[in-house]
């Protein structure tokens, strides 16, 4: 009987060591694990935090942390998180290495930007998004 109750418990613990493959593996990082970018309210420049954002090159979420809903759009169409719900956290989003600029498409004066991986500001933002509120 312990014989069978020892080799129970190491198949267990050798099914724990194994690397899972759902969305909390390296390879997909989870809302829980991933630096995140704060919705503070509809407030220009002032509406997310920390903006401008260190994340150039990482995946981040967007935290909402307002009163209503709203839908981050990277200025240049690339990403896009989908509505987020007062209270919610977007899917994941990769930054560009680069950095980039990014707006509310239901509140577009709501402006951010992230910086390069290499430290340098966020790029000149352009267009129609560049004025906030």
């Amino acid at each position: 009987m312990r014989s069978h109750l020892l080799n129970a418990s190491v198949w267990l613990l050798g099914l724990a060591a194994l690397p899972g493959c759902g969305g909390n593996s390296p390879m997909t990082p989870s809302p829980t694990s991933t630096p995140a970018i704060n919705i503070v309210g509809r407030n220009g420049m002032q509406a997310f935090s920390p903006n401008p954002a260190p994340f150039g090159g990482q995946a981040v979420v967007f935290k909402n942390n307002d009163s209503v809903a709203h839908r981050i759009i990277l200025n240049d169409g690339n990403g896009d998180t989908e509505e987020i719900a007062p209270g919610g956290t977007s899917r994941v989003v990769t930054m560009p290495a680069s950095g980039a600029n990014y707006h509310c498409s239901i509140h577009p004066g709501m402006i951010g930007g992230v910086t390069a991986a290499t430290g340098a500001p966020p790029p000149p933002c352009t267009g129609s998004y560049c004025d906030g509120y």
